[in-house]
């Protein structure tokens, strides 16, 4: 009886060790990302930010895309297209047997319903369609073809961004913009990439599993947690206790050179085409006259913003179009120039201005969703512009969300914004805020039939040569009519742990997770 009972506990013990071994075994590898940013409208339809888009790169999925860390453009949902000899479709052959993350099969006609509503909800970035696009039409159940209004040199690269992210019908309102998960059928955001959102606390948290049915490469990690803080300070002590694995976006630029100088933590810097500027409203005075807008511009000194607010870790720009990119002219440079009060006092002048009768306007900017460093532009900036002596400032802000609405509102005159490419080309730095559509989407309702016929002569031409003498003009035509003015190109700062591996940041500014893993 003694043996049976000792027999039965040995039993027990190796059962309860087998069962604590396959635990551990299916422990999830979870990684902590860290973050000041803020989500906005979680649907493709309508977001249109870095953060939320960078959400979106993980858990939908495009016809096209770009590998991890790269700029090649590949076929994705997608396993092939041609295109018409005219230039104007664009047939896409579909992969078979893909899966939303639901298990909801994916076919030609959920592509045409999801482009079908970008078109018809109007949001932000709806204009990336609706500029290009006609219709789309379905072939059959796995060949899908665009019809464009104009032969589009680049439109590969289109169907890479989030507004041509194909959405599941059976979850997503057609008629409605949703605000985040809950309110979707089921309460998840149903996609085709590599990760489903589990959990969703705006804010707080936002929780990514591994999506079951993704049909891409396993990601190394099961679980993403992303944590969102109210200032990057916070965010920095997290990250220095280690309750963050890594953390991106946006330290100050005192914690970026005191984190570059840790033992403790890896420092990946990336130089891309992250570029912010001031945007006028064009249509109101008296910012609707070119010259006041080129004086402001004038009186703009780079280098000192720069020095003062980021310590020197961004680099001067004096065109939309960053440096690095094809066609890139430091036209501001050449004919305006930077700091230039005397230009700035002259053209003012001759519109009535002077020390007795100032220019006086209101300068917005948002205080948190550029990070902490906005507040000291902005005042660096006000600076500038009253040392000239001919024109006096008052600073407002408001938060993302009500910023947004003020643009669209034509409620700020002159304000501070940033861009982060959708597609990287020369079109996406200019037609986007000079052309009719593209600059009412950003609250400068700059409109030009002369441009509007250039911007679209460029999307058409195949011909790269022809295509650059369009951009190279149109950098010098900005100085003149100046719906913009260009300030910085930025440098990202990414830290991790010592035992992460697998961070990329490409020059897309694509941030996927799933190639990011922990070693032990």
């Amino acid at each position: 009886m003694k043996k049976f009972r000792w027999l039965l506990i040995g039993v027990l013990i190796i059962a309860m060790l087998c069962a604590a071994t396959d635990v551990m075994a299916k422990k999830k590898t979870v990684l902590v990302y860290g973050t000041t940013e803020k989500v906005t409208d979680m649907d493709p339809a309508n977001a249109y930010d870095f953060h939320t888009w960078e959400i979106f790169y993980n858990i939908y999925q495009g016809l096209m895309g770009y590998p991890p860390g790269k700029t090649n453009l590949v076929t994705a949902l997608a396993e092939s297209y041609t295109i018409s000899k005219d230039g104007k479709s664009y047939t896409f052959k579909l992969k078979k047997g893909l899966k939303f993350s639901d298990g909801t099969p994916f076919d030609a006609n959920a592509v045409k319903w999801s482009l079908d509503r970008v078109i018809r909800l109007k949001g932000d970035p709806s204009w990336l369609v609706t500029d290009f696009v006609d219709r789309v039409e379905v072939v059959d159940k796995y060949t899908v073809k665009y019809i464009l209004k104009n032969p589009c040199a680049y439109f590969p690269s289109l169907v890479a961004t989030v507004p041509y992210y194909p959405v599941n019908p059976n979850v997503y309102p057609a008629d409605k913009i949703i605000k985040d998960p809950n309110e979707l059928k089921g309460g998840k955001l149903v996609g085709l990439g590599a990760y489903q959102a589990v959990s969703f606390k705006r804010d707080e948290e936002i929780i990514l599993d591994v999506n079951p049915y993704y049909s891409g490469p396993k990601p190394k990690n099961d679980r993403v947690v992303i944590r969102y803080f109210a200032d990057a300070t916070t965010m920095r002590l997290a990250l220095e206790k280690g309750e963050l694995d890594f953390a991106f976006k946006t330290f100050n630029p005192s914690d970026i050179v005191d984190l570059q100088k840790s033992k403790k933590l890896i420092t990946i810097k990336g130089q891309g085409p992250y570029i912010r500027y001031i945007c006028f409203q064009c249509q109101k005075a008296p910012f609707n006259d070119k010259v006041v807008r080129r004086a402001v511009a004038a009186a703009i000194n780079r280098k000192e913003i720069i020095r003062k607010v980021f310590l020197g870790q961004n680099e001067p720009l004096y065109s939309m179009v960053p440096k690095g990119m094809w066609t890139h002219e430091d036209s501001f440079l050449t004919e305006i120039g930077d700091g230039n009060v005397k230009l700035c006092k002259k053209l003012l002048a001759s519109r009535g201005y002077n020390a007795k009768n100032k220019l006086k306007f209101e300068f917005w900017y948002t205080p948190s969703h550029y990070g902490d460093t906005e507040v000291d532009m902005a005042a660096v900036i006000k600076r500038q512009l009253e040392a000239t002596g001919v024109i006096e400032v008052t600073v407002k802000s408001a938060e993302w969300a009500t910023y947004k609405q003020n643009w669209r509102d034509k409620l700020m005159n002159v304000y501070l914004l940033g861009w982060y490419p959708d597609y990287i080309d020369p079109d996406n730095y200019t037609a986007a805020f000079a052309g009719t559509a593209g600059s009412a989407g950003n609250g400068i309702f700059f409109s030009n039939k002369q441009w509007d016929a250039m911007f679209v002569e460029a999307q058409k031409n195949p011909d790269q040569a022809k295509r650059a003498e369009i951009y190279k003009k149109v950098q010098h035509m900005w100085t003149d009519e100046v719906p913009t003015v260009p300030i910085f190109q930025g440098t990202l700062y990414l830290f991790t742990q010592k035992n992460i591996r697998g961070v990329m940041i490409s020059p897309t500014l694509q941030f996927i997770y799933a190639p990011i893993e922990k070693i032990k």
